[in-house]
């Protein structure tokens, strides 16, 4: 009698073989600029897109402690694909904060829909009519893009006047609008250093209409509210502040982990190997600093997991996760100056995880300053 497989199992399989992919066609994937369709739907059948997804649409409004160990893992093989994973997952969650008949115009069919955005900082005009909008505009840095479902931008909503400058918040309201790729015009401009299997390309709509019933107010989804607090979804109660930067660091972990394996690969191959002490003690610091990472992080995603919803830490989280890649980059750096002139060449995978690791320590949200300055003030406050 055959043994039923456990679904956890399923997704473990399935995330090894997407990993798999990613780093079999990560070359292929940098040269083209977005991930080579194999990978992309390695990265579908792993269940990135449906991990946040409502239950009602067959998705699996999963932790955020595991989407950090799929992500990581992916990242092993290729930071791009770990990346766009992280999105992948990231996007969906924000979509299940529109009204019920916008969720159900993208999961109407099923959960498995990859869903890119653009949402910070806001673009585009917006033109109230009836039933809702008409957009137009171009944005920016849209991971994912070229073979996405659907897409999420940010824009301003003329209707919501800018607050008086006496009161606490001043900004005009913010708009997040669901616009199927066929509205959509992918300019290619993504020529970056790292993370070029990623897509980040601009984007253009043109008088597209969007029903009132695709949006939902940036400012729902930085608190953690909207339509889908009706599903009752824990992963849908949590504020974007408090998990944004964790699942940006995500990609930072596999991208550390794959640079050791690639750098002991290199050191085993010289005449003293891993006898040599330098090379023992770039090994036990990098080792250490990634593992140590990973505990910040992990730390991070059990607060979202299983903190009260009334007492999020989220400068806590911040600052863990702006931490926890310093000392991932930090980690890379050192394998990659102690790996000599063969770690540069272009066929060695350590200086591709040396540019990809660099080029996400630059996302804003990862920046050590801003979350120092928001974890010092919450610390003032909470003594």
């Amino acid at each position: 009698m055959p043994t039923a497989t456990h679904p956890a199992q399923v997704r473990a399989d399935r995330v090894r073989e997407a990993a798999a992919q990613g780093a079999l066609y990560a070359r292929e994937s940098e040269r083209a600029r977005t991930l080579h369709p194999s990978v992309t739907e390695a990265l579908t059948a792993a269940g990135f897109a449906r991990h946040f997804v409502p239950t009602r649409f067959g998705g699996t409004t999963g932790t955020f402690g595991e989407l950090l160990d799929a992500v990581a893992a992916v990242g092993e093989g290729c930071v791009s694909a770990a990346w766009c994973a992280a999105l992948q997952a990231a996007h969906g969650r924000l979509a299940a904060h529109l009204p019920p008949a916008g969720q159900a115009d993208l999961w109407r069919d099923g959960p498995d829909v990859r869903v890119a955005a653009a949402v910070v900082p806001p673009a585009g005009q917006l033109r109230p009519v009836d039933g809702g909008y008409r957009l137009s505009g171009r944005w920016n840095l849209a991971s994912g893009v070229t073979s996405a479902h659907w897409v999420l931008l940010a824009t301003v909503d003329p209707a919501v006047p800018a607050l008086p400058a006496a009161r606490a918040d001043p900004r005009p309201r913010q708009l997040v609008l669901a616009v199927p790729r066929r509205d959509i015009t992918v300019h290619d401009t993504w020529h970056n250093t790292g993370l070029r299997g990623t897509g980040s390309h601009s984007l253009s709509v043109e008088d597209a209409f969007v029903p009132a019933h695709r949006t939902v107010s940036r400012e729902a989804l930085a608190a953690g509210r909207g339509a889908a607090d009706a599903d009752e979804a824990r992963c849908h109660r949590i504020p974007y502040t408090l998990v944004a930067s964790l699942m940006f660091a995500a990609p930072a972990l596999g991208a550390a982990r794959g640079a050791l394996r690639a750098w002991t690969r290199l050191a085993a191959a010289r005449p003293d190997g891993l006898t040599d002490p330098t090379a023992q003690q770039v090994l036990a610091r990098s080792s250490a600093e990634t593992d140590a990472a990973h505990l910040l992080l992990r730390s991070a995603a059990e607060r979202a997991d299983r903190a009260p919803l009334d007492d999020l830490p989220t400068a806590l989280n911040q600052r863990d996760a702006a931490v926890a890649v310093e000392m991932l980059v930090t980690a890379v750096e050192r394998l990659f100056r102690h790996g000599g002139a063969r770690a540069q060449g272009e066929d060695e995978p350590l200086q591709r995880f040396w540019r990809d690791i660099h080029a996400l320590a630059g996302h804003g949200a990862l920046q050590l300053p801003a979350a120092a300055a928001a974890y010092g003030n919450w610390v003032a406050l909470t003594r």
